[in-house]
């Protein structure tokens, strides 16, 4: 059976190439049932599965087979460094943090003893009294102002210092207030301070090297007596020691008298510490039998008077 061929033509003026000849095939198909085209979500579903699949094998495709693939680089030195630094100071401080709580509540470091030094209007046996509240308490515990604050009661105590002496001792140094006259009132005395505070009352008045403050049989006046006890604590102890009373008619009128009988004329208590340093000086100019001085004048110091 012969097979059909399409007879061919060609144009005139040009001659076409004799074509090849064809093999004899016989074949034989059988045409697929068409499927019916699939709706519009059908399709975005198809393709939105089509990428997660090929997602899913580009991941496979990138991750490693196996450890052997993978590039270890080594640890830089500077971040180790730094990273044995952060342990080495946290364990210091954790350890500085045990010893310190060891310290601060341990009972070894409990008070035991208190030694006082210091004290002349207050004895010491009254000191250890007043803080006996801190026995058994840590050392590191204690505080100058929770001294201060036990020893409140004792007003001859100005100000005090402690030191810690492990295991078991504490020291404690006062600052006792210093007595600058004796105020007589009738006829008791107190012995007072520049402020004012009644540090005793002297049995014995007489052994007592301080200036008697005269207020008579009343009390005398507040103004009075802080212009007269800051005269006083101006002066030097040496200077001190010699007067035998104050007095003062007025702020501006004090006077102080020697334990020879010569007068010392004051004024009020301006300039007191140049008025200190004159009166010093006058005291030390030799003394003249022919013309013996009883007076000192220093209300002025800038031009002091003797007669």
């Amino acid at each position: 059976m012969g097979s059909p061929r399409r007879p061919t033509y060609a144009s005139p003026g040009r001659r076409q190439p004799p074509a090849p000849a064809e093999p004899e095939v016989i074949s034989a198909s059988k045409r697929a049932p068409e499927a019916d085209p699939p709706s519009l979500p059908d399709r975005k579903n198809a393709k939105d599965a089509g990428r997660k699949r090929s997602a899913d094998n580009g991941s496979a495709d990138r991750a490693p087979a196996g450890t052997d693939n993978v590039l270890a680089f080594p640890e830089p030195p500077g971040k180790r460094l730094r990273r044995n630094i952060l342990v080495t100071l946290g364990t210091v401080l954790a350890l500085v943090c045990a010893l310190l709580a060891a310290a601060i509540f341990s009972p070894a470091l409990a008070v035991g003893t208190v030694s006082v030094s210091g004290t002349r209007l207050v004895t010491t046996e009254q000191v250890q009294a007043a803080l006996e509240p801190l026995k058994g308490k840590p050392l590191p515990q204690i505080s100058d102002e929770e001294v201060s604050r036990l020893l409140a009661p004792l007003v001859q105590i100005k100000s005090v210092s402690t030191q810690a002496r492990p295991p078991s001792g504490l020291v404690v140094q006062v600052l006792e207030r210093v007595p600058v006259a004796l105020v007589k009132q009738g006829e008791q005395y107190q012995l007072v301070d520049v402020d004012g505070v009644v540090l005793a009352s002297p049995a014995d008045p007489a052994t007592v090297a301080l200036p008697v403050i005269d207020g008579g049989a009343g009390t005398i006046g507040k103004d009075l007596f802080q212009a007269t006890a800051a005269v006083l604590g101006a002066l030097p102890l040496d200077v001190l020691s010699k007067l035998s009373n104050a007095s003062a008619q007025s702020v501006d009128a004090v006077e102080l008298k020697l334990v020879d009988g010569q007068t010392i004329i004051w004024g009020n208590a301006g300039e007191k510490e140049l008025k200190a340093k004159v009166l010093e000086a006058l005291l030390k100019v030799p003394a003249d039998p022919k013309n013996p001085v009883r007076v000192y004048d220093v209300s002025a110091p800038r031009h002091p008077v003797t007669r």
